[in-house]
């Protein structure tokens, strides 16, 4: 029996057993059980990268500690060195009182650091010491604090690209990535689909109180697509599927998307509004302009997100919505 499914096995068994890529996965995941190791997990954005965090710190010896998790690209950077590792009364105007941080929380447990690209280079300093040392100071205090806790970390960035632009540090890359885990999209692992869809609609039929069920056909359909946005996207479709009166319209959408290269299905004339319409036409020219972009580019992402204007984590948003893919991978 795998370690997940020792965890939670409703939640799971599917995501580790469904094809042999996640097997070995899982294989590495035991192999490293009785270590302290930083791990860093890499994979295009939705495929499951906080499943495989949660099932390391299920395997080690921390389990019953906690598992705390921080989306390094959620938060602000000028409060992300207060989230991590606290800080003091006083340190800042709105500091009334002393706050502890994610690290202190994560005492005895593992810390999922999810996005790490997004820390800003001088946060990624005071993490290199920190995983050096062990020890680190509150924000506007000089206390030293131990911490024992396992770092994990996450990101769908090429880190090498980063380091090359000096984006991130390459100390911290390698502190990082002691074991590294790839987890591939969806699209390179159709076995897991009919488990998976399975899975998330039994969860949602309970969640909704609905009985909705999969023709074969319209399994049939949901393998047959490339999902841009991996396991988070199926996840997606199936809550649709369920909460929706006429929610296998929505795999047919999908897999007409798919064939048509398009951010959206076509609908049939006369039945949107000139406000649905109008969007369609908006998002049919953000499409073109983003391929426009990143082909003049050659599909440097960095150079089409400065081009564009938008961080790199929304211009790789835009890509997978409109289902864009780099030469190679056509």
């Amino acid at each position: 029996m795998s370690i997940l499914q020792e965890s939670d096995p409703t939640s799971y068994s599917p995501f580790v057993d469904g094809s042999p890529q996640m097997r070995a996965i899982g294989t590495v995941i035991e192999s490293i059980s009785d270590t302290d190791a930083t791990v860093l997990i890499r994979g295009e954005s939705g495929v499951g990268k906080d499943l495989v965090a949660r099932a390391v710190h299920a395997a080690s010896s921390r389990r019953r500690g906690p598992f705390i998790k921080v989306n390094c690209a959620a938060i602000p950077q000028e409060l992300l060195e207060s989230e991590l590792f606290g800080h003091e009364k006083g340190a800042f105007t709105d500091a009334h009182r002393r706050k502890p941080g994610q690290f202190e929380y994560a005492n005895k447990g593992t810390i999922f650091l999810d996005e790490i690209a997004e820390l800003p280079l001088a946060l990624q300093a005071k993490l290199l010491h920190a995983l050096q040392d062990f020890r680190f100071s509150r924000v506007g205090g000089h206390e030293l604090l131990e911490i024992d806790t396992r770092v994990i970390a996450a990101t769908n960035r090429d880190l090498e690209e980063a380091m090359t632009r000096g984006e991130f540090r390459e100390d911290l890359y390698y502190r990082l990535n002691v074991v590294e885990i790839k987890v591939p999209p969806l699209r390179e692992r159709r076995e897991e689909i009919p488990a998976l869809a399975t899975l998330f609609l039994a969860r949602f039929n309970a969640q909704y109180g609905r009985q909705k069920q999969l023709l074969p056909e319209t399994m049939a359909r949901l393998t047959e697509y490339t999902w841009s946005g991996n396991v988070r996207e199926l996840e997606n479709v199936m809550r649709r599927l369920v909460v929706l009166a006429d929610g296998e319209q929505a795999i047919e959408a999908l897999v007409i998307r798919g064939r048509n290269g398009h951010c959206s299905a076509p609908r049939p004339p006369f039945l949107e509004g000139l406000r649905e319409i109008g969007r369609r036409g908006a998002r049919e020219a953000q499409r073109k302009t983003l391929a426009e972009v990143l082909e003049r580019v050659t599909w440097n992402r960095a150079e089409a997100a400065r081009i564009l204007k938008v961080s790199y984590k929304t211009l790789l948003t835009k890509i997978a919505e409109c289902g864009l893919t780099p030469p190679r991978h056509r």
